[in-house]
């Protein structure tokens, strides 16, 4: 059974990538798990504040959650090309101090997906990702790629996918990377192995 951390890079309530991350966890397969975080409350990265007060506990749980879960899922917007800095902050605070980076994405599997208005979807956000996630230790599978362009078209005002091919495509790439990470967990030095 995976147990998969899933955070969205976007705070707007109707966000198209929190609908995916809400999707892509009903959608996970029988036996593996997907638990939703949000960034709300995050507070921008101070070293002073960080000097001061130590992590912040909004910051502590997050970082815990990620440490005790198989595998994570990063669920990206696009701005202006690149992450959302909101996203890549939160994860600048995960990774303090730096003496707890190998607890919290040391050899993790995550990957990466998103959801766009626009026609290209979030590629280039996906893109940028990779040297952060190389450079924490974690373990990207890129195995697939799932990039949701035209948002617009393909979630309702309530945010339930109506496209069934998205659908189709987000159940058919969670249920790989869930396998993905179980598989992770079996090998020498995996979770199962160190029960």
């Amino acid at each position: 059974m995976a147990n998969i951390v899933g955070l969205c890079g976007s705070l707007r309530r109707g966000s198209f990538n929190a609908a995916l991350l809400r999707a892509a966890a009903a959608l996970a397969p029988d036996g593996s798990r997907i638990d939703a975080h949000t960034l709300h409350g995050v507070p921008l990265y101070d070293g002073d504040v960080e000097a001061a007060e130590g992590i912040l506990p909004v910051v502590a749980t997050m970082k815990d959650a990620v440490a005790a879960a198989d595998g994570l899922l990063l669920v990206t917007p696009e701005y202006n090309n690149g992450i959302p800095g909101v996203f890549k902050n939160a994860i600048d605070w995960m990774s303090r101090p730096g003496s707890d980076i190998a607890r919290v994405f040391g050899g993790k599997p995550v990957t990466v997906i998103g959801a766009s208005p626009g026609s290209f979807g979030t590629q280039l956000a996906q893109n940028a990702w990779l040297p952060v996630l190389r450079t924490l230790g974690t373990a990207p599978w890129c195995e697939g790629r799932l990039m949701v362009a035209r948002a617009g078209q393909v979630f309702d005002d309530e945010g339930r996918i109506v496209d069934a091919g998205i659908e189709g495509r987000l159940r058919d790439f969670v249920a790989r990377f869930c396998a993905h990470v179980d598989d992770a967990g079996m090998r020498p030095g995996g979770r199962e192995s160190k029960r």
